[in-house]
C-alpha cells in the first residue's frame, strides 16, 4: 500500500482584496513555493474575488474561501464556490456555503481586539452548525486568546484548524498544518483530525502593517 501524502495547509491568508492587505496574488504563489505551502487558502474579508483569482492563477495550490462578517460575528469559509454577502444572520450565512459544500469554522473567537468577535451567547449557538474552530490563530496578541479557543473546542468537541491569518508577506505560513492531502471539502473534514497543527505566534507590529495597508488602501 502506498503512503498517504502529506502536505503543508495555510488555512487563513489574505490578498490585496482586503482593505488592510496589500499582498499581491502572484507574489503570494511564488512565496509559498518558497516556502513549501502546498495547499493555500485565501480567505480575504467579505469578498472571494482574491481567491477566485489566484485559483485561476495556481489551482494546484489554492483552495477558495472568505471570512465573512455575519450580523454577530466573523466566519471563516472554505472550499467556497460563489461568493457570499457579508451582513446576513449566521444561519443563513451558514445555509448558503453548506450549499455549496463549503468548510465553515469560527475564526480567533476569543480575540475581542478586533472586530467579528462574538458575543459568548451567540457564540454558543452557532457552533452546532459549524466544523471547526480555529485554536490557534498568529496575530491574536494574548496567548490566552488562543488558549481558550482550543478549550472551547474540546469542550464542544469540534475539531482545531490553525492558521496566519496573513496580511503581508512576512506572515505566510507562521501558523500550518500538515496534513493527508485532500481532493475536496468532505476530505479535509475527514483527514482533519490526523493534522499536526504548526503554530508560531507572530509579531504585534503586523497590525502596524494591516494599519499601514487600510491607509493606502484609502488613498488610491
Amino acid at each position: 500500500m502506498a503512503a498517504m501524502a502529506f502536505v503543508t495547509v495555510e488555512t487563513h491568508c489574505h490578498t490585496h482584496h482586503s482593505g488592510d492587505c496589500l499582498m499581491t496574488p502572484r507574489r503570494l504563489i511564488e512565496l509559498c513555493r518558497a516556502r513549501g505551502i502546498q495547499r493555500l487558502c485565501v480567505t480575504d474579508h467579505n469578498t472571494a474575488r482574491g481567491a477566485f483569482e489566484m485559483a485561476a492563477l495556481a489551482p494546484d495550490l489554492v483552495i477558495p474561501g472568505e471570512e465573512l462578517l455575519t450580523s454577530q460575528g466573523e466566519l471563516l469559509a472554505l472550499y467556497i464556490e460563489q461568493e457570499v454577502p457579508p451582513g446576513l444572520e449566521p444561519r443563513e450565512t451558514i445555509e448558503r456555503l453548506r450549499a455549496q459544500g463549503a468548510v465553515i469554522s469560527v475564526p480567533h473567537p476569543f480575540d475581542h481586539h478586533r472586530s467579528g468577535g462574538w458575543r459568548e451567547d451567540e457564540l454558543h449557538a452557532v457552533l452546532p452548525f459549524v466544523d471547526a474552530i480555529e485554536t490557534f490563530n498568529a496575530r491574536s496578541l494574548l496567548s490566552a486568546m488562543n488558549e481558550r479557543a482550543a478549550a472551547l473546542a474540546r469542550e464542544v468537541e469540534l475539531p482545531a484548524v490553525i492558521g496566519s491569518d496573513a496580511h503581508s508577506y512576512g506572515e505566510v505560513g507562521r501558523a500550518t498544518m500538515r496534513m493527508p492531502a485532500c481532493a475536496d471539502a468532505e476530505q479535509f473534514l475527514e483527514n482533519l483530525p490526523m493534522a499536526e497543527l504548526r503554530p508560531r505566534r507572530s509579531s504585534p507590529l503586523v497590525h502596524l502593517a494591516s494599519r499601514w495597508a487600510a491607509l493606502m488602501h484609502q488613498l488610491q
